[in-house]
């Protein structure tokens, strides 16, 4: 594995400071079912990080101080993790909107019969990862026979009342480009997606657009393919001003399995934690989330996956309606 932070600083990325909290987003542990070539998490089955009860009960009662109205949990697969159903338990009981990012393929799981049905019941908002809808594609990224049991696992979902029209439990799909170039338009893209599995009678609400980023597994084999440098000079010159108001950075915070908080899950699998004036890198049981707005966020050159042609973030596009470049 090629380490990228040493070619994503120094940087010129445009300073930013922090908003107003309105997500806490935790990585319960590395774990995954699949391991994806595109993976900024270099997730896989052999990982064995993963969040503890205690650093669980200690995220909820963040959650609880900071008032942010959503709590976006993600791995890994998140749901592998022990603790996964008592978090969703906990930020409901508290009121909060809750977010899983499910592959999908985790439905199939031995174990995880119940998932599409205890998400229901709980009101959760999914955002599935598929990478296109052509099986050919999916399959190449991901390995095979992962499209067959996406598939199936949306097939679950839409079984359990996901990504009806006008209903409450909310399917989002996710995609990200299967080599080193931006997404196509959001918009254009979520017609595809719709077209093609419709004719499959599957349902879903929106689709979101997510560039790749240059760290971990995806930045890594960039790099082995001779192909990071011009990977940078296409985010960096497909930059936008207008994306750095939008940002997620801004106005989350990611927690790790360990509870150390970053200001985004990109800055975390670099190890940049979020460092607040005097104090340095902070805990979640320790964090004062009165101290966030106006904080600076800390940054490097992969920061331009984020701005770069339509912008890109855990919610998609930033500027959907615009065409990429």
């Amino acid at each position: 594995m090629h380490a990228t932070l040493p070619l994503l600083q120094p940087t010129d990325f445009p300073s930013l400071r922090r908003a107003r909290l309105e997500t806490v987003q935790v990585n319960v542990g590395y774990r995954c079912n699949q391991s994806c070539l595109h993976c900024h998490v270099n997730a896989g089955p052999r990982r064995r990080e993963e969040m503890d009860a205690e650093t669980a009960a200690q995220v909820l009662d963040f959650l609880a101080r900071s008032g942010a109205a959503t709590l976006d949990i993600t791995g890994g697969a998140p749901e592998l993790n022990p603790h996964f159903r008592d978090l969703v338990r906990g930020a409901r009981a508290l009121g909060r909107h809750v977010i899983d990012r499910c592959n999908l393929t985790i439905l199939a799981e031995p174990g995880q019969e119940d998932l599409p049905e205890f998400l229901a019941g709980h009101g959760v908002e999914i955002v599935a990862s598929l990478p296109c809808y052509l099986e050919e594609n999916v399959d190449g990224q991901r390995g095979p026979g992962v499209y067959a049991r996406s598939i199936e696992g949306l097939r679950r979902l839409n079984a359990a009342g996901y990504g009806d029209p006008g209903g409450g439990l909310v399917l989002n799909l996710m995609y990200n480009p299967t080599g080193p170039f931006l997404p196509p338009p959001q918009a254009s893209l979520e017609a595809d997606y719709r077209r093609e599995l419709g004719r499959l009678g599957l349902r879903f609400n929106r689709l979101y657009t997510l560039t790749n980023m240059p760290i971990q597994r995806f930045g890594s084999t960039l790099v082995s393919r001779g192909e990071f440098d011009d990977y940078m000079e296409l985010l960096r010159s497909s930059h936008r001003d207008a994306n750095l108001e939008a940002v997620m950075c801004r106005t989350l915070v990611s927690i790790d399995w360990r509870g150390c908080v970053y200001d985004c899950d990109f800055n975390q699998m670099l190890d940049l934690p979020l460092v607040l004036p005097g104090r340095g890198p902070v805990h979640v049981r320790d964090l004062d989330p009165g101290l966030l707005e106006g904080n600076p966020v800390v940054v490097a050159d992969h920061c331009y996956g984020c701005t770069a042609g339509c912008g890109s973030s855990c919610g998609g596009a930033l500027e959907p309606g615009e065409e990429a470049t």
